[in-house]
C-alpha cells in the first residue's frame, strides 16, 4: 500500500530536504524515524519539491509504501486506527523541527512528486524597523528599504505563463528550466509584512529566491518594472540579479487533481516540458 504523509519543518537547522551523508537534512531525518516505528533498516519516501538549506514547509507531502502487515506491525497494539497510531509514533521519534501532521493511504495513482499540478510558496519580507520581529527573524527577511509593492506586482505579471525560467535558475546539466508560473503576486499581511505567493507547476533549483530578488530591486527602486522581463527574454543570469537568503521562504501547500487525473498528471510531469513563445 501507498502512504501519504502531509510533513512540515523549519528548515533553519537542516541541510536542505534531501539525503546527504553526514549532513542533517529533512529526508534523513523522517526516514530514519520511519525506519524505526517500521523496525525495518531502511525506509524510502518520495517529496513532492525538495527545499533547499534553510527554507522550510507547512504543506510538504511525502509518499512511501509498506506493506498492510508492516502498518500494522508499526501500530503495535494502539487502539486507534493504523495510520493514526503511525502519526503519533512517528511524531515521538522525530525532532521537535519537523513533524508530520496526517497520514493516509493514497488513492490509486498517487506520486507525491509527479502528481502534483501545483505547488505554493511564500516569501515573507519585513520593509521597515517597526515590521522586523527578533521572534520571526530565521522565517522573515529584514529589508532595509521600503517596497512599491505596485511597482513589484507590475513587473511580477511579465514572468507569469509557461516560459523558460534560465535567467532565474541554477542550471542542471540535463534538466529543463521550463516551468509554467501560475501566480506571482505581493501583498501585505495583516502585520503589514511583505508576502509574495508564487505558484506553479514545479519550480527549478533557486526559482523562487531569484524572482524574489528580481522583484525587491525592482520595490525599492534600484530597477524599472521592465527589468523583469528583460532578465527573462536574455535566458541567462544577470550578474546583477541577487538570489535572496533561504530563511523567508516556505512551502506552503502542493495541489494535487481527483480520481484518474492522479496518474494522467503523472504521466504528464515525467514528459519534457517545452516553452511556448510569449
Amino acid at each position: 500500500m501507498r502512504i501519504r504523509l502531509d510533513v512540515s519543518y523549519d528548515g533553519t537547522d537542516f541541510k536542505g530536504w534531501a539525503t546527504q551523508p553526514s549532513l542533517r537534512t529533512v529526508q534523513g531525518t523522517l526516514e530514519e524515524a520511519l525506519a524505526t516505528a517500521f523496525r525495518v533498516p531502511a525506509v524510502r519516501v518520495v517529496c513532492a519539491g525538495r527545499t533547499d538549506t534553510g527554507v522550510h514547509a507547512r504543506g510538504q507531502v511525502v509518499h512511501l509504501d509498506v506493506s498492510p502487515e508492516d502498518l500494522q506491525r508499526a501500530a503495535g497494539r494502539a487502539e486507534q486506527p493504523p495510520l493514526e497510531a503511525l502519526v503519533r509514533r512517528v511524531n515521538g521519534l522525530l525532532p521537535a523541527d519537523v513533524r508530520v501532521g496526517r497520514g493516509v493511504e493514497a488513492p490509486e495513482g498517487f506520486d507525491a512528486r509527479f502528481s502534483a499540478s501545483w505547488r505554493r510558496y511564500a516569501y515573507r519580507v519585513a520593509d521597515s524597523p517597526e515590521l522586523v520581529d527578533p521572534l520571526l527573524r530565521a522565517h522573515v527577511l529584514a529589508w532595509p528599504r521600503s517596497l512599491d509593492l505596485d511597482a513589484m506586482n507590475a513587473a511580477a505579471s511579465s514572468l507569469v505563463g509557461l516560459r523558460d525560467f534560465g535567467s532565474f535558475c541554477k542550471r542542471r546539466e540535463g534538466a529543463t528550466t521550463v516551468r509554467t508560473l501560475m501566480e506571482l503576486s505581493w501583498s501585505r499581511d495583516e502585520t503589514g509584512v511583505a508576502v509574495a505567493r508564487v505558484v506553479a507547476d514545479a519550480f527549478c533549483h533557486s526559482m523562487v529566491r531569484s524572482l524574489v530578488g528580481c522583484l525587491l530591486a525592482v520595490g525599492d527602486g534600484r530597477k524599472p518594472p521592465e527589468w523583469a522581463a528583460e532578465i527573462m527574454a536574455a535566458r541567462r543570469r544577470d550578474p546583477a540579479l541577487t538570489v535572496v537568503h533561504a530563511h523567508g521562504l516556505t512551502l506552503e501547500e502542493v495541489g494535487y487533481p481527483e480520481g484518474a487525473e492522479l496518474a494522467a498528471q503523472a504521466d504528464r510531469a515525467r514528459n519534457t516540458r517545452e516553452a511556448v513563445d510569449g
